[in-house]
């Protein structure tokens, strides 16, 4: 079959001409306003939902950890400790309200342990002497908040036993402690009783009663056993004779009989002289209420937002010390192994050749130095000197920049022999200036991307390290979220909100600069500027 020849001189010249020629198709006008790299690389960073979410995050975690003082609306500072509150769930007068943060765990008991706790709220009854049923006890001080569940037993042998569940306020079961304090200290206790009509001071106990447990308590320190019991803590009535529940599981009709110390009168005893030459010096052992102690002594109640730690200072303080301080230590790493990455791989890759081979291979035998090994031998020896952070900052950075110089090394490999980079060198450019004007910019949204993800794994790895105990960050003033999980890690299951605080923000540490370094990459690729979702 023959194909037909088109004849262009066939077609009249007329018909090439513009059909709308000298007319105004649109009145719009398209302006191209040029936009900096900068500027572009932020609008671009913001279409990234999950970056921006992950610099939410991140900048949540910074102002917590720059404000948390104020959510203890000054009360107390990071160093303030109380042992008798150590380990303690989290409470806030406010949120209890509504059922949230109320310091309460769920606990078992057998009857006599169960009976001890319902004491010490009967107890704090009993600072005139008057006892009463567990029925008619101030609901304020009873620890035992609520009444789980009951399973009752029976033994030949043993007799009736009880397993009892319940719902206990941690703050108020550490009861009554002894305290020695000064005379003077004494009365301006009294005063203040009479103040504020919360009474802190208590009866002694007598400890040479035959009703007083010495089995369980030898040196009689224990000031919660105020009751009479028998050598297995059974309470017994006026008589002596063992409190039988008859009733079975109902504990509310149980009145205990008290065993405190009275003078030759029968008065009440409330201090004991224990040594001081002068009225004002004079040294005395009392038996406090612990909760309105520390009343007394703060002005406040005590509140934990996030509970306390294994040695009582506040979780959420500590916590705020810990972050600052992985995160100073991650930028500042961050930082200086970016700047020494960036001229070591600048070199390698703009020079090449012999220059390459040798900062190679330098590389190499700092990266086959395990860096467990150098932080530990750092904190062996040069932690004594300059201390633990300082020596563990120069264990990051000896092969901490290693990562960011090869990924330097790559892109000026790649970038190097371009066109715009030959033009340049052709038109007399410097070294210098072709580094860091023309192929650098070009390399750094790759380098971002990795300083930005140094960022976690910094943390990570101090974590790590504070965790096994190689690094020791602990003190009053100073700790990390490594040493407080390393502090959770033998009693989290018991005190599970030791554990759960500090990993929950490791774990938004980590994902989040993960996701906030990953929208940094795209943000500031110059291939794709311009470039519209």
């Amino acid at each position: 079959m023959s194909k037909a020849k088109l004849d262009l001189n066939a077609i009249p010249r007329e018909k090439f001409e513009f059909a709308n020629k000298g007319e105004r198709l649109s009145d719009q006008k398209f302006e191209d306003k040029p936009i900096s790299y900068f500027k572009d690389a932020w609008l671009r960073f913001r279409r990234n939902k999950a970056s921006i979410g992950a610099a939410i995050i991140i900048i949540c975690i910074i102002l917590f950890s720059v404000m948390a003082p104020l959510f203890t609306m000054g009360k107390y500072d990071s160093k303030f400790m109380d042992p008798y509150y150590a380990k303690m769930g989290p409470r806030n007068l406010l949120l209890s309200k509504i059922g949230v943060a109320e310091g309460t765990v769920e606990r078992k008991y057998n009857d006599r342990s169960y009976l001890l706790a319902l004491a010490i709220g009967v107890g704090a009854d009993g600072y005139d002497g008057n006892t009463v049923a567990i029925s008619d006890a101030t609901e304020k001080y009873m620890p035992i908040k609520k009444l789980l569940g009951v399973n009752a037993k029976s033994d030949p042998i043993m007799g009736d036993s009880y397993s009892i569940t319940a719902e206990v306020d941690t703050y108020l079961n550490v009861g009554f402690i002894y305290r020695p304090i000064e005379q003077q200290e004494f009365e301006k206790i009294r005063a203040w009783e009479e103040e504020t009509g919360i009474h802190v001071l208590y009866p002694l106990i007598d400890t040479e009663s035959k009703y007083y447990p010495k089995d369980l308590d030898p040196k009689g320190i224990n000031a919660n056993y105020w009751y009479r019991a028998n050598k297995k803590l059974h309470p017994l009535d006026e008589r002596g004779k063992k409190i039988e529940y008859s009733e079975g599981t109902d504990f509310s009709d149980v009145t205990f009989t008290d065993n405190y110390l009275r003078d030759e009168n029968g008065d009440l005893v409330y201090w004991k002289y224990t040594g001081g030459g002068t009225l004002e010096t004079a040294q005395y052992n009392v038996r406090v209420l612990y909760y309105n102690w520390y009343l007394y002594q703060n002005g406040f109640e005590p509140e934990y937002l996030f509970g306390t730690d294994s040695q009582g200072y506040d979780l959420a303080l500590r916590m705020a010390i810990g972050i600052r301080l992985s995160l100073l230590v991650a930028v500042f790493v961050s930082v200086i192994n970016f700047v020494l990455g960036a001229i070591y791989g600048a070199i390698e890759g703009y020079y090449g050749g012999t220059v390459d081979i040798v900062l190679e291979r330098v590389s190499d035998i700092l990266a086959g130095i395990p860096f467990v090994v150098v932080s530990t031998l750092f904190q062996l020896h040069l932690a004594k000197k300059v201390g633990p952070i300082p020596s563990l900052l120069f264990a990051f950075v000896v092969t901490g920049w290693i990562g960011t110089a090869s990924r330097v090394r790559t892109q000026f490999y790649r970038f190097k022999n371009q066109e715009y980079v030959m033009a340049a060198r052709t038109l007399g450019a410097r070294d210098r200036r072709i580094i860091w004007k023309h192929i650098f910019p070009n390399s750094l949204g790759t380098i971002i991307t990795s300083s930005a993800l140094v960022i976690p794994s910094v943390i990570f790895s101090e974590s790590m390290l504070s965790f096994l105990g190689i690094v020791n960050l602990g003190g009053s003033s100073m700790t990390s979220l490594g040493t407080l999980l390393s502090d959770a890690s033998s009693i989290w299951t018991t005190y599970p909100h030791l554990m759960i605080f500090p990993a929950i923000v490791i774990s938004l540490l980590m994902i989040s600069f993960n996701l906030f370094g990953n929208g940094l990459r795209d943000a500031f690729n110059p291939s794709l500027r311009g470039v519209e979702d």
